[in-house]
């Protein structure tokens, strides 16, 4: 009898470790299977974060900027779609939100390790929107920098290709916020009049806005133009393929004598891109009655200044006695007239009237040292990063 109890004792505790092993297997693969259910309902991601901020008076640098790995969910939710990245722009404003104060009020500054964002251009691969489709491309003033995101479908606007002849990234350009600025700030703050025989003159003019703003001073009805560029490539450019009369390479000789031979009538209309230094030489020069269309002023951007930084004393006592206009543009105040202008925008680059440039970054790794360059002057026209195909 104890030898037949021990006997059934020992199979009961060879059942029970069999039961054992039995109950761990199937709870590593109900484990599994949760793993992979989650990984299904996922989608992995590149981003790019607000790595570190080079504080009001430092010059950003490409290590202000993170690239990481993240996921979006797989699924939409109603009114939402998934896009591709396909096109993202860089621009002289995002230095502002690199501060913790942005000093604007239309503005937020980007958060520390959160994702940054800006205009952006992409297609559409999954919808639950009631006016986009798959296969429909989309652009948005605040696009994720990331490869692909999910979107609510209200905030997106849909392009139509044809317009632009195919070239989608024009979008964030010359045929977006960028070529909205350069002509709603001439025909609002540039007072220009075809037959009036006004001079413009346009800093920062082989930049995104500037190259524009030229030509279509020029279309608007200006007898003569004059950039101002950092290059003697930039200058060639502007005067050979962008049909100003001439440019200046301001980081040669003596930039108020070359502006005198060039401008001998004065200076009617002041596209300011850059402020500084080279606006006081503009403006010391400008005619009674002429006007300052206040673009941008990117010399000031590392500096903890107002906006619009104030002027010189000798120089602000100038602009009063010639009752020179300097008033703050921003496009966005003038979004109702967008339609039409970007309608016009477009036939002029269709007619070849409005030449496009573009410098191109391939790769999201790349958009920090893209930034930087553009900070730095490296760019001829706008400046884009291509995320995908």
């Amino acid at each position: 009898m104890r030898h037949g109890t021990l006997k059934n004792l020992s199979l009961l505790v060879q059942f029970m470790k069999i039961l054992r092993f039995l109950w761990h297997a199937s709870s590593s693969i109900h484990d599994k299977i949760q793993c992979e259910l989650v990984a299904k309902a996922e989608m992995i991601i590149q981003r790019v974060v607000l790595n570190s901020r080079p504080g009001k008076n430092g010059v950003p640098v490409a290590e202000n900027f993170r690239l990481e790995q993240s996921t979006i969910p797989d699924t939409v939710q109603e009114g939402q779609v998934r896009v591709k990245t396909l096109y993202l722009s860089v621009d002289p404003y995002m230095r502002c939100g690199m501060n913790e104060d942005t000093g604007s009020d239309y503005l937020q500054p980007w958060q520390l390790s959160e994702v940054a964002d800006g205009g952006g251009v992409g297609v559409v691969e999954e919808s639950k929107h009631h006016n986009l489709a798959k296969g429909d491309f989309v652009t948005s003033f605040t696009w994720p920098w990331q490869t692909a995101a999910i979107l609510n479908g209200d905030l997106l606007q849909k392009l139509v290709p044809q317009l632009v002849n195919g070239r989608l990234s024009y979008f964030l350009g010359a045929a977006g916020i960028t070529g909205l600025t350069a002509l709603l700030g001439i025909r609002e703050k540039g007072h220009v009049a075809v037959g009036a025989n006004q001079t413009m003159v346009v800093s920062g003019a082989a930049g995104a806005c500037g190259s524009l703003a030229g030509q279509i001073g020029r279309l608007e009805g200006c007898s003569r133009v004059v950039g101002i560029a950092g290059t003697d490539e930039k200058c060639s450019i502007l005067v050979q393929e962008m049909g100003f009369d001439a440019a200046i390479n301001y980081k040669k000789g003596d930039v108020a004598k070359q502006l005198r031979e060039l401008c001998p009538g004065g200076v009617d209309v002041y596209f300011d891109n850059v402020g500084g230094h080279i606006s006081d030489t503009v403006i010391s020069q400008m005619n009674q009655n002429s006007h300052i269309i206040l673009c941008g002023q990117i010399s000031q951007y590392n500096k903890d200044v107002p906006y619009p930084p104030p002027l010189p004393p000798d120089i602000e006592k100038i602009q009063k006695e010639k009752n020179i206009t300097r008033e703050r543009f921003l496009v966005l105040n003038y979004m109702d007239k967008q339609e039409e202008s970007v309608l016009q925008l477009c036939q002029w680059i269709q007619e070849g009237k409005l030449k496009v440039r573009e410098t191109v970054v391939e790769g999201l790794a790349n958009i920090g040292a893209a930034f930087q360059s553009m900070m730095n002057g490296g760019n001829i026209g706008k400046q884009i990063v291509s995320v995908s195909k």
